[in-house]
């Protein structure tokens, strides 16, 4: 966060309380009060939200500035060495010249740290929260009712913004889980590839076996068929000359008779 003093939101000079701290009350008034510089350790701004006062019950027009600017900008307070110290908004009003003072340090600073001109960059939002607070602050002493139409539009923007963050959020983290689902999507079926390349792997190897044991079969009853083959025909020639030396001693017996 932006030390105070770098802060682009006007304060007043912090206000040191002199009382117990560890019992104070946000309406409590301070029972003493003496203007002093704060150390080197930076206040630690509240998110105290007031309710705006009623313009019937203030007679005075600077205090009624003053009690407007502390509900629509609270004031911050700071605990150091055991001391509560509390820094207002500045009621002073602004002239000209300080908006262009104010529009100066705003370059000035988005330049020095470095923000981003495009895409989001919480730098930059934080710069403009200070800028548009500063707007706020100066519309609201010159006129109240424009003021609090700045803190409804200040408020909304700050709404949507949240809104985004949070739907923001949620798209990555449910990125974040697709991308881990899909990573033991990935690993599942890696090792399922892996499997089924060793199953292939295993068929293609019986495949192998088979047609080996096929080509042996086939050879072995090719040999088979041709030893077969070759007796029969042997036996055949062998009944042929059986048959042509039975049929010439049959004749041989016919032949004298007659």
């Amino acid at each position: 966060m932006i030390p105070p003093a770098d802060s682009l939101l006007k304060y007043d000079t912090p206000v040191l309380v002199s009382r117990n701290t560890e019992k104070r009350s946000p309406k409590a008034r301070p029972l003493k009060v003496s203007i002093q510089q704060p150390g080197t350790s930076g206040p630690v701004p509240v998110s105290t939200k007031g309710k705006l006062p009623a313009t019937s019950c203030v007679t005075d027009p600077t205090k009624q500035a003053e009690e407007i600017l502390n509900a629509i900008l609270p004031p911050r307070e700071w605990v150091e060495d055991t001391q509560l110290w509390i820094q207002q908004v500045s009621s002073t009003p602004s002239t000209r010249m300080d908006v262009v003072h104010l529009q100066e340090q705003l370059d000035l600073k988005l330049q020095q740290r470095q923000a981003r001109e495009t895409g989001i960059c919480p730098v930059r939002r934080e710069l403009y929260s200070q800028c548009f607070d500063e707007l706020i602050r100066e519309v609201t002493i010159n006129c109240a009712e424009r003021g609090l139409l700045l803190l409804r539009v200040r408020d909304e923007i700050r709404m949507t913004i949240a809104a985004y963050q949070t739907l923001y959020e949620s798209s990555v983290a449910f990125g974040m889980r697709k991308a881990l689902q899909a990573e033991q999507g990935k690993s599942d079926m890696e090792r399922k590839i892996a499997d089924l390349e060793t199953e292939k792997r295993d068929l293609e190897r019986q495949v192998n076996e088979q047609k080996a044991k096929c080509e042996a079969t086939e050879k072995r009853e090719s040999e088979r068929r041709q030893v077969e083959e070759k007796k029969h025909n042997e036996e055949i020639q062998f009944l042929k000359r059986t048959n042509q030396q039975l049929k010439a001693q049959l004749e041989g017996i016919i032949a004298p008779k007659k």
